[in-house]
């Protein structure tokens, strides 16, 4: 068995979850959340504990244990505590504005560029050049700080761009005569 898979998961005080034959949904102070139940996967609900249990000796069934499980612990944090990424930009005349929910940002294009955040995911701006990006679901909030950061990922010779907030960029040295 997967050895992610044979830890259970300790349901957070403040989460509800419901687990039927086809999905398995997390309900908490942030939000709700829904995952896919896996047919090779068997979860087990008893004492304020899920189980994940791979049915079948098959190398899928349980690598499948682990993901689910790994899936499953994501939602409960995420409905309790939730998830952020930060992101700063690097550029003179790079900013960045929350404005409900739209990210405007400045990026050294001769147009702004207008993020528009999906429902679940909210977005702040500490600084101007700092985004804090917020939610219940750690793959959106991932997935939305990823194509903001696409916008104008970090360039190798200056290190301008946006990156995240402890992200090494290797700065290439440019071209002697």
């Amino acid at each position: 068995m997967s050895r992610v898979g044979k830890n259970p998961i300790v349901v957070p005080k403040g989460a509800e979850i419901n687990v039927s034959a086809e999905a398995i949904g997390v309900k908490g102070p942030l939000g709700t959340l829904t995952q896919r139940a896996h047919p090779l996967v068997k979860v087990v609900q008893s004492d304020g504990q899920l189980t994940f249990e791979a049915l079948g000796p098959s190398r899928e069934a349980n690598a499948m244990s682990g993901t689910m499980r790994a899936l499953v612990a994501n939602m409960c944090t995420g409905v309790t505590a939730g998830f952020e990424k930060r992101l700063a930009l690097v550029g003179v005349g790079y900013r960045a504005q929350a404005a409900g929910d739209k990210l405007n940002l400045s990026l050294g294009f001769s147009h702004p560029v207008v993020h528009q955040m999906p429902a679940g995911v909210k977005c702040e701006t500490p600084t101007q050049t700092e985004i804090v990006i917020k939610g219940a679901s750690r793959q959106q909030v991932g997935q939305v700080a990823a194509e903001v950061r696409a916008y104008r990922s970090p360039e190798p010779y200056k290190g301008k761009g946006v990156r995240y907030v402890g992200e090494k960029v290797v700065i290439k040295e440019t071209k002697k005569k």
